[in-house]
């Protein structure tokens, strides 16, 4: 299969199975707090019908922050395997899915704090603030995974787990952190707070309305699906495409369902909570995996 092909499949799969499955988490979250929901299909409505609006811009730094927030994540999700569906074999390295994934986040700071809201800038504030949190423990796990297996390509690691068995029950402890880290970078409860609509009107996403919307949706949705695609090759072992989108579901309706039920953190809070339980933990498996080696 060509390169071109590979990865309009990884991007297609991303854009119909991320909007689906955050449509099911909608709905999912309604039921548990005994509403209705509307229906799965919501958010292909929400994206097609903003898309087509004309939208207000903010200057060119605005728009240019737009494009390079949607284009960094792109070109990470082409990057990440889906399971074995790997559009770039041997280069899906863990450190330049980490180096592209920054350009995605930097574009969309820079963005959103040239609006001028001072509602926005707030929120992109405690988005950065909250990333200093979850990604000490959540690199120290990885990275700690990496130097096990002596290779930083995922596949590789997908691989190994097909023989050895998932890396969830070799290392409970590393797949408890990045889980609980997967969490505040989904900004899901209790790690709500660089969006929280009721307290800074949704934040970074204040400003934006009609096609803006639509691209920041599909930038989101593009995010979640690199997020958790990392989670299931890294502890739940990839597996075939059917595999890896079911474990793929299974890990975002778990999030959902936490998210749906515990109330949010504020930002120092999050920030603390992070730096003592998850830290702690990363540093016991570091521990127990140097011990074992």
């Amino acid at each position: 299969m060509a390169v071109a092909a590979r990865v309009a499949g990884v991007l297609l799969t991303a854009f119909f199975f991320g909007l689906t499955f955050e449509g099911i988490g909608r709905k999912v979250t309604a039921r548990i707090q005994r509403r209705y929901g509307p229906p799965w299909y919501q958010n292909f409505i929400d994206v097609l019908k903003t898309l087509t609006k004309h939208g207000w811009t903010h200057g060119w730094i605005f728009d240019f922050g737009v494009v390079m927030a949607l284009g960094g994540v792109i070109a990470t999700l082409a990057f990440v395997p889906l399971g074995n569906f790997v559009a770039f074999p041997g280069l899906d390295n863990f450190f330049v899915i980490v180096y592209l994934f920054t350009v995605g986040a930097l574009g969309m700071a820079m963005g959103m704090v040239g609006t001028g809201n001072p509602w926005a800038s707030i929120g992109v504030a405690r988005a950065l603030t909250l990333m200093l949190g979850y990604e000490v423990p959540y690199l120290i796990v990885i990275t700690s995974l990496l130097y096990y297996f002596r290779t930083s390509n995922i596949s590789t690691i997908v691989e190994i787990q097909s023989v050895n068995g998932w890396n969830l029950f070799h290392f409970p402890i590393g797949a408890l952190v990045a889980f609980i880290s997967l969490q505040g970078m989904l900004g899901k409860e209790p790690f709500e707070a660089p969006i929280a609509p009721a307290e800074i009107a949704s934040g970074p996403m204040v400003e934006l309305s009609a096609k803006y919307m639509g691209l920041l949706m599909l930038m989101n949705t593009f995010m979640e699906f690199v997020e958790i695609s990392l989670f299931v090759d890294f502890f739940l072992g990839g597996g075939n495409y059917f595999e890896f989108l079911l474990k793929y579901l299974i890990v975002w309706l778990l999030a959902v369902m936490i998210s749906a039920v515990l109330p949010r953190f504020r930002i120092e809070q999050a920030v603390f909570f992070y730096w003592t339980v998850p830290l702690l933990l990363a540093f016991i498996q570091v521990f127990l995996i140097v011990a074992v080696m």
